[in-house]
């Protein structure tokens, strides 16, 4: 196996809900030397020994998954996306066809500056941010097999940025149709961080070297990118006599600074729509609330909610009729919070009943599954001091990771490390 990395934004979902959550693989090699013998049997006769055994190859695979704090996480959020990666954090360890062990190392991040490409209440955006990566430990991330962070606490991220933004023609980004789109939302207030926001995301992926980004079709463009990104970069300042100078009197490999990632396909999380439109995803950015399920709803917002959402005049349930949009997304709701059950087991149970029967079984089942997610979420923000160390410690390792890659795309472009300008170099 090669590296890899998946990328999931929410709004991202890696199969990336839409593009705020983005989830990255990466895959290295190390080497692990194991004896063959314990050391008391090394007085034994030589044909007794057992043959010295080739050193097994260990492969570190990176998972790196973002979510947006922009309004509060909703149903489609976690089912999308934060409980696919509870999912990739306790994949047990694995071998490949060769034998090798591959581990895996897990980064979940809150990328808050994604969140201020839009117009934000700066009042709102700290309190969003730490609820954000509350609710990923509330979901079941653990800070003992993956690492927390806010984006904007690893400063590599926006340098990376703009060092890419100055070397991605313009014409790039006017290609990208999610900048269309919301700029006609905007009009004339719209910021130049919506328009350049892909090359963030580029750098996002970048920085943690991975081959392979899992991405749904409504990111594909921001892949496309990134891999046009590594290119130009490569050939602008990778190259040559005076890059292998530069790497040398730096102490750097003179490998070229970024891994060009590709499109991988992976299993698509729960599809959740609106509760207000059946053809929409569920969406934080909704003027209205009554559109979605958030996660700290009390039981008595989401019994309300669900028994106000859009239905059809239609007795009985069904799946996958392209004229019952709201049928099919009420239906994978009640299927996605039932983990274990099939589609013909709940078919089996409800295809015979009316809305107003349906409606309180499916309200039933969302608070049952949400309740100690809530219960958890409110213990981890009361702990004092608790999610801030978390918060703390998961920046400092994927500083470690990010600012290997940064410092090597400072070299290739040619800036001044502190040891070069100390010299004179």
């Amino acid at each position: 196996m090669h590296r890899f990395l998946m990328l999931c934004f929410v709004g991202l979902r890696l199969r990336i809900p839409q593009v705020q959550a983005f989830s990255i693989r990466h895959a290295d090699w190390s080497t692990v030397r194991a004896s063959t013998r314990p050391l008391h049997m090394s007085a034994l006769p030589a044909e007794s020994e057992a043959p010295a055994a080739t050193p097994q190859k260990t492969k570190l695979r990176r998972v790196l998954s973002g979510v947006q704090p922009t309004g509060s996480l909703h149903l489609g959020n976690y089912l999308g996306a934060i409980r696919q990666w509870v999912d990739f954090q306790n994949e047990p360890e694995t071998t490949d066809d060769e034998g090798n062990l591959i581990k895996t190392e897990n980064f979940f991040c809150v990328v808050d500056l994604h969140a201020i490409t839009m117009p934000h209440d700066p009042k709102d955006l700290s309190e969003s941010t730490l609820a954000s990566a509350a609710l990923y430990l509330a979901a079941g991330i653990d800070p003992a097999k993956s690492k927390v962070f806010v984006q904007s606490h690893v400063p590599a991220h926006s340098e990376l940025a703009w060092l890419l933004m100055c070397t991605t023609p313009m014409n790039w980004l006017e290609r990208m149709i999610q900048y269309k789109d919301k700029a006609k939302k905007q009009g004339e207030s719209v910021g130049v961080g919506l328009f350049t926001y892909p090359t963030l995301m580029a750098a996002d992926i970048l920085l943690y070297q991975a081959t392979h980004v899992p991405v749904g079709e409504d990111q594909r463009q921001h892949l496309e990118l990134a891999r046009d990104s590594v290119r130009r970069f490569h050939d602008l300042f990778c190259k040559g006599n005076q890059y292998k100078k530069r790497c040398k009197a730096a102490g750097v490999p003179s490998r070229p600074a970024f891994t060009e990632p590709e499109a991988m396909i992976v299993k698509e999380g729960a599809r959740i729509m609106s509760l207000t439109d059946g053809t929409s995803k569920m969406s934080k950015s909704d003027p209205s609330d009554s559109s979605r399920i958030n996660i700290l709803d009390s039981p008595d917002v989401i019994r309300k909610k669900i028994k106000t959402c859009k239905t059809d005049v239609v007795k009985g349930l069904e799946w996958d009729n392209p004229e019952r949009p709201e049928a099919t997304n009420l239906l994978n709701i009640y299927l996605a919070v039932q983990p274990g059950r099939t589609r013909e087991d709940i078919l089996e149970e409800v295809q015979d009943l009316a809305w107003g029967e349906f409606k309180p079984m499916l309200a039933d089942a969302v608070v049952a599954h949400l309740e100690p997610i809530q219960d958890r979420y409110y213990a981890v923000r009361q702990e004092d001091g608790y999610l801030a160390q978390v918060l703390d410690e998961g920046a400092d390792a994927a500083k470690g990771v990010a600012d290997r890659t940064l410092h090597a795309a400072r070299v290739a472009m040619g800036f001044a490390t502190s040891g070069a300008a100390a010299n004179g170099k």
